[in-house]
């Protein structure tokens, strides 16, 4: 057993002094209060695991300092001791927050019993917390979208997260559903429970019903042990069925079921468990063609889109593409360590930025890493980047009129952009500015440089008096 840090709460100072010298020898690390005040002040440092404490004392009772150790969010464990056996004052303790309770006399082998079970208790724990920080992700690593479009889907996400009502999310490859459904656990009430992913397209057919339900040992060949399945193991949390398009007929229908009822039966057993998981789907197949085409059931399509958001792709927010690409490139610059060493060529981030995307924010993340492997001292050129990027770039048909190279090129398209949202806003260039989601300081600064192309258009434009 690991040594861990304790401390002895009672008002007798021989109990104190007995208890500490017995627990000193066992290898841990005890200190002593002699009240519920002195105790507060002790555990409000937060590095005590385990605190021994005696129910009756004067002033501050242990129960009302456990319930103010928990109401103050202190990760203590509280085993409690009394003289006066009392059902009701164990009930009391226990909904107080204590995860012990014993009666004094002590005898040391059941101290060291009872430190034992909340010693592994707290390992678990602590382990359960990384593993769940591992797989939450970071916050602070989400890009803040500007467009309109994608403002509308956080808006949504913002919306949903706090029920647990199913979500189906859907958009073309690579447009982040992942991303969006990692969100909707984050902002969600089950945020400190488990976020399971599960791809529904990569699991064998034969694999998949143990893979969600679980199975009982021996219920088929290889079965040499029991497993939980995913849908217990994100009990109280998120299920994230990714390529839910490709889950199979028969399993549509045990699937259907789960949500309704939430109670799960592994393979081979006779017995039905509860599973509290709430259920975000994703897919970039249309379901709807699929229902009717007999490839997904009808109840199962219904069930799901509850609350349906799409991911628009990123041909259709263009204006988040220079934003992005600079997040992603500081981010992956920042995890690779070079995040102040990085700069990258004013025409390669043109090309960039007049790239069509097909494959969305994750070939966008591909091409970033690529490039900052081969950039040479941190600056990304344009021989940095893909054939397909520097190909469109270079086929890209020039004005032979004004022979404009692409980074004119980008800058008109910006302003026929521009002219025409401060045009729809009836001349209002704040409400122009917030429609594209941009300031108006970039507005007004994008304005400034493209005014020399503008004012070469309209002195290569023949006059109507000619």
């Amino acid at each position: 057993m690991k040594s861990l840090v304790v401390l002895v709460i009672d008002d007798e100072p021989a109990i104190r002094q007995i208890l500490a010298a017995y627990l000193t020898k066992a290898g841990h690390f005890v200190s002593q209060a002699a009240n519920g005040t002195d105790a507060f002040e002790r555990l409000s440092k937060g590095d005590v695991d385990v605190a021994l404490c005696d129910i009756q004392m004067p002033g501050i009772t242990g129960i009302e300092l456990v319930r103010r150790t928990r109401a103050a969010g202190i990760d203590t464990n509280f085993i409690m001791m009394t003289a006066y056996a009392s059902v009701d004052t164990a009930i009391e303790a226990i909904q107080a927050g204590a995860a012990d309770y014993m009666i004094k006399p002590l005898r040391n082998e059941e101290i060291m019993h009872r430190l034992v079970k909340v010693g592994d208790l707290r390992g678990l724990r602590d382990e359960n917390r990384v593993l769940r920080r591992l797989v939450q992700g970071k916050k602070e690593d989400m890009f803040g979208f500007g467009s309109p479009a994608m403002q509308q889907v956080e808006r949504l996400i913002s919306k949903v997260a706090p029920t647990d009502s199913t979500v189906l999310v859907t958009g073309e490859s690579g447009t982040g559903k992942g991303v969006i459904a990692r969100l909707i656990h984050q902002q969600s009430r089950r945020a400190d429970a488990p976020f399971i992913p599960v791809n529904c397209g990569a699991i064998p057919e034969n694999l998949m019903e143990s893979e969600l339900f679980g199975h009982t040992k021996g219920s088929f060949t290889g079965a040499d042990k029991a497993r939980k399945g995913l849908f217990l193991e994100a009990d109280k949390g998120t299920l994230f069925l990714d390529e839910i398009g490709d889950l199979p007929l028969q399993l549509q229908v045990k699937l259907l079921h789960v949500i309704e009822e939430k109670m799960v039966r592994p393979v081979g057993s006779e017995q039905f468990r509860h599973a509290d998981v709430r259920i975000v789907a994703a897919t970039n197949r249309d379901l709807k063609q699929m229902v009717v085409d007999g490839k997904f059931r009808q109840d199962l399509y219904f069930r799901l889109t509850v609350f349906h958001v799409h991911i628009p792709p990123l041909r259709e927010h263009r204006q988040d593409i220079p934003d992005l690409l600079r997040f992603l490139l500081q981010r992956n610059a920042k995890h690779s360590g070079d995040e102040h060493n990085i700069s990258i060529d004013p025409e390669a981030e043109e090309m960039l930025s007049a790239y069509a995307w097909p494959g969305n924010v994750r070939e966008m993340e591909n091409v970033i890493d690529r490039a900052l492997i081969l950039a040479e001292e941190g600056h990304i050129g344009c021989s940095d980047l893909p054939s397909q990027i520097t190909r469109m770039a270079l086929s890209r048909p020039t004005e032979s009129a004004s022979g404009e190279n692409l980074r004119d090129q980008v800058r008109r398209f910006e302003l026929s952009v521009i002219s025409n949202a401060i045009s729809e806003a009836d001349g209002d260039r704040r409400c122009a500015a917030q429609k594209l989601g941009i300031g108006l300081s970039s507005l007004y600064r994008k304005l400034e440089e493209c005014e020399p192309l503008e004012t070469s258009q309209q002195d290569s434009t023949p006059s109507a008096m000619q």
